[in-house]
């Protein structure tokens, strides 16, 4: 699919939308890929993206900045085009059909729903994560608060790939050493229940 042309005036106004009190979609539309390369990051289906990208903010990233403080967006939305780039370059980008209803908002997955993701950081986080390297504290903690569809995990400062969708799968990843792999996801013995146990120690030492 082709670069939707978009005017000037079209993007400013694009990127004052107003997706949740902290949230704007100028806020999710940075792509070092786009930047690299001068590859535009803009929507073909405006609308859609940000349908997706407003239930991403309220449902989630709202949620997790009030309990937690600042978050800091690593990456977020991808155009089709950005994001093909990116998996043809060897950049850590899923396929565009892997990637729609997730970085890519403006495209319905092959079930039809929508989604969105964003890589972020909590940044209240990173102090007990350097220390002890325990990343599954962040995680239980959504686990069992938000309603998230999937998680990913990634080493450098416990960056994860934060997924709202319609028709969540409930699915925790990671991709760090030494516990990569699958954290939990339905009818794995770990999925249902409390685990305060798990992050008990890290909300102790936010005060």
């Amino acid at each position: 699919m082709g670069q939707k042309k978009v005017s000037y005036e079209g993007l400013d106004k694009l990127g004052r939308e107003r997706l949740s009190p902290s949230f704007f979609m100028r806020d999710f539309l940075y792509s070092e890929i786009a930047n690299f390369y001068g590859v535009p990051n803009i929507p073909d289906d405006p609308k859609l993206a940000v349908e997706a990208g407003r239930r991403l903010c309220e449902e989630l990233l709202e949620p997790l900045q009030e309990r937690f403080g600042r978050i800091s967006i690593r990456s977020a939305y991808r155009s089709s085009a950005v994001n093909a780039l990116g998996n043809e370059k060897g950049h850590n980008c899923a396929s565009n059909e892997g990637n729609y209803a997730a970085h890519i908002w403006d495209r319905k997955d092959a079930n039809d729903c929508i989604g969105a993701t964003a890589c972020v950081v909590v940044n209240s986080f990173v102090p007990y994560y350097e220390r002890t390297g325990h990343w599954e504290a962040l995680a239980w903690w959504v686990h069992d608060h938000l309603p998230y569809a999937t998680m990913t995990f990634f080493p450098k400062l416990a960056a994860f790939n934060l997924r709202w969708h319609e028709n969540p799968a409930r699915h925790i990843k990671s991709e760090i050493p030494p516990r990569k792999g699958t954290l939990t996801k339905p009818g794995m013995a770990n999925f249902e229940g409390t685990h305060e146990k798990e992050y008990a120690e890290w909300l102790s030492q936010l005060g």
